[in-house]
């Protein structure tokens, strides 16, 4: 039975690189726009060290509302629209603020020799930061969440891999009871696990639960497969926390039994008769090989 290992981002040559690049890309974003913003503070005479803390309201609450959003992706329509409309709002005042500061201070230069761009062109490039702080703090979140929902480690016992657990035990059982009587064949372990598996929940989060711990008992449990979930800022509800708990505590009732049964299988397997157990050659002729054997 082949091993099951989950293909990560971090497998991807320069994965980390880009992840690199895009949390710099962030950080440049933010201290351009953090200059306009905070002359615009001046501008509104909002006082000495106070004007310092102007831009991290407008361009903190960007990143803070993308990654919200993001972590209510499951959350009721309603909340989400929410949600986007603030980010919405704050990533368009950031907007506005830039490109104003860009705009006046445009109209306010002496005419010069060189390169002059119209108060449109400043406005439109000004814009640039704000859009590139939201989109660069969008991509880093959705990067991490992909990362978390499959994890590194190689994915244990599936459902797939129950199904294929009986050939397994009737190969080896037979190879135990070779040349003996015919051991009985074991039953296959049920499907319960297939069974209660809800279109709804998916694979990704399906191995996610696979890796919290186990409860009291060596059951599964709802509030490690929560805590699990949200230790890598990932929103699960009680209902699916449930359906996944099922789901895993049948897999591992089947691979219970399985490993009972052929542990039961291997211990009753009779040993081969030698030679001299057998009757003389023209007795054994004489009788049915069942006979012979007995």
């Amino acid at each position: 039975m082949t091993s099951r290992t989950a293909t990560t981002p971090s497998d991807i040559p320069g994965a980390k690189t880009i992840r690199v690049g895009i949390a710099m890309l962030a950080v440049f974003a933010f201290v351009l726009s953090y200059d306009a913003l905070r002359q615009m503070a001046v501008a509104t005479h909002i006082r000495g060290l106070l004007t310092y803390a102007f831009p991290l309201v407008i361009d903190g609450f960007i990143g803070i509302g993308i990654g919200a959003q993001l972590m209510l992706r499951s959350a009721p329509p309603r909340s989400r629209r929410y949600v986007g409309t603030l980010v919405a709002l704050a990533t368009g005042v950031s907007i506005w603020a830039n490109a104003l500061h860009a705009v006046r201070l445009n109209q306010q230069t002496l005419p010069v020799s060189g390169l002059r761009l119209g108060d449109l062109t400043v406005g439109a490039l000004s814009a640039l930061a704000p859009l590139a702080l939201a989109g660069a703090v969008h991509l880093y979140l959705v990067i991490r969440r992909h990362s978390a929902a499959r994890p590194q480690e190689a994915v244990e016992l599936t459902t797939a891999d129950v199904a294929d657990i009986p050939t397994d035990v009737a190969r080896d059982v037979a190879d135990v009871a070779s040349g003996a009587t015919k051991v009985a064949e074991v039953p296959a372990p049920s499907t319960t696990a297939k069974a209660h598996t809800p279109g709804e929940v998916s694979a990704e989060r399906l191995a996610l639960a696979r890796t919290a711990p186990l409860g009291r008992g060596g059951r599964a449990s709802r509030r490690h497969i929560e805590s699990t979930f949200r230790a890598r800022d990932l929103t699960i509800g009680r209902k699916e926390a449930d359906q996944l708990k099922d789901i895993i505590q049948a897999e591992l009732d089947d691979a219970a039994l399985v490993a009972a049964r052929l542990s039961t299988a291997v211990g009753e397997a009779p040993t081969a008769p030698t030679p001299a157990d057998l009757p003389p050659r023209s007795a054994r002729l004489a009788r049915p090989l069942s006979e012979n054997l007995s």
